[in-house]
C-alpha cells in the first residue's frame, strides 16, 4: 500500500498510533474543527496533531483551496487504504462487546421519502425499544452520493434491484414492492379499462432522484411505439401524489407508498397497463464499513421493518 511505502523509512515503535485515527478523520472530514469536535479534541489541539503528521510523512497532507482545505496526492493515496484499516480495526476491538443498548452513534442513510413513509418508521419504532442511544439521519440523493459514501459520511442507502453499483460496494435485497397506476377519484379515465394508448393519452407525474428523467418505463412504452407526456416531475412521491391529486395528471410509483396517500389525495390505484411491473428493494453499503458491528446490526434491523410492509423476495425457480 502507498501509506505503508510512504512510512517506510519511520520506526513503527517510534511512531503515536493516536495519530492514525486523526489522520483518518481529516482526510475524511477536510476540515480541521470538524475533525477535531469528532475526535473529542479541541481546535488547536488537532491542529497540532496535524503539523506531526506533516512532520512524520514530509508531507503537507491538506491544503488551502478557496474556502476550505483539499488533499495532496499523498493524502489522497493514503485516504482509502487507512479508512479500511482503521475500520477493520474498530470492528475488530468492538465485535465482542458490541451491545445496540449501549451504542451511541448517528447513523445516515441516503433515502427518498418513499423510505421514510415505508420503511423508517418500523426501524425507528425498533430503535426506540432496543438501541435508544442512536439517531438516524436521512441524507438525500444527489451525484455526490458515491464519494459521501467512501468518505463515510452516508453509511447506507436504499437502492433498487439493477441499479449499478460502485467499485467497493455490497447489497442485499430487502424486499419486493410492485408499481401501481395512479390517478385521482372521478378522473377522466376512471371508467377505462386501461390501454397502453391510454396511459400515453394523459399527462404524467414522476419522481426522478437523480435527474435522469428517462425511466425503464419509458424503455418498455417505447418497444410498443407508445409515448407520454410527463409534465410534472419531483424528487418527492408526496409531492407527485399530492399533484396528482389535484389535476387530471397520472403517475406510476410504488403501491406501498401509493397506498398510504390514497386517502389523503383521493387516489385511486390500478395496474399498470402494460403488465405487472416489480421490483426489488435493495440496501447498499461500502465494503470498508462491511463487518461494522453496529452496521450489520442495523441492515438486520433495517431488513426487517421492509419485509413487514413489503411482500418477501420469492425463492429461486426451482427451490422450494
Amino acid at each position: 500500500m502507498f501509506y505503508m511505502k510512504s512510512m517506510r523509512e519511520v520506526n513503527l515503535s517510534g511512531v503515536d498510533l493516536n495519530l492514525l485515527p486523526l489522520l483518518e478523520a481529516l482526510l475524511r472530514r477536510r476540515n480541521v474543527t470538524q475533525a477535531a469536535q469528532e475526535a473529542g479534541l479541541s481546535q488547536p489541539a488537532m491542529s497540532r496533531a496535524l503539523a506531526r503528521l506533516r512532520h512524520l510523512l514530509g508531507d503537507p497532507l491538506l491544503v488551502r483551496d478557496g474556502g476550505g482545505l483539499a488533499p495532496t496526492p499523498v493524502a489522497q493515496a493514503l485516504a482509502g487504504p487507512l479508512a479500511e484499516a482503521m475500520a477493520d480495526l474498530r470492528a475488530l476491538l468492538s465485535r465482542r462487546d458490541f451491545d445496540p443498548a449501549l451504542a451511541q452513534r448517528t447513523l445516515r442513510i441516503a433515502a427518498s421519502d418513499a423510505h421514510g413513509v415505508a420503511v423508517l418508521p418500523g426501524v425507528m419504532a425498533r430503535l426506540g425499544r432496543e438501541a435508544p442511544g442512536l439517531r438516524l439521519r436521512v441524507e438525500g440523493y444527489g451525484p455526490d452520493l458515491v464519494e459521501r459514501m467512501r468518505a463515510g459520511r452516508v453509511d447506507l442507502t436504499f437502492a433498487v434491484d439493477g441499479t449499478p453499483l460502485p467499485p467497493g460496494a455490497e447489497s442485499e435485497t430487502l424486499a419486493r414492492d410492485e408499481l401501481a397506476l395512479v390517478f385521482r377519484r372521478g378522473h377522466p379515465g376512471a371508467d377505462l379499462d386501461w390501454t397502453p394508448a391510454d396511459y400515453g393519452r394523459f399527462d404524467h407525474a414522476a419522481v426522478s432522484l437523480f435527474g435522469d428523467e428517462p425511466s425503464d418505463i419509458d424503455a418498455r412504452l417505447a418497444a410498443i411505439g407508445v409515448q407520454r407526456r410527463v409534465a410534472f416531475v419531483s424528487p418527492s412521491f408526496a409531492s407527485a401524489l399530492a399533484v396528482v391529486g389535484e389535476s387530471d395528471l397520472v403517475t406510476t410509483m410504488s403501491r406501498s407508498v401509493a397506498s398510504r396517500y390514497a386517502d389523503a389525495f383521493g387516489l385511486e390505484l390500478r395496474p399498470p397497463p402494460f403488465g405487472p411491473l416489480t421490483y426489488d428493494l435493495t440496501l447498499v453499503w461500502t465494503a470498508v464499513r462491511s463487518a461494522d458491528p453496529l452496521l450489520v446490526w442495523f441492515r438486520g434491523l433495517v431488513r426487517d421493518a421492509a419485509r413487514e410492509v413489503l411482500a418477501p423476495i420469492p425463492p429461486p425457480a426451482g427451490t422450494t
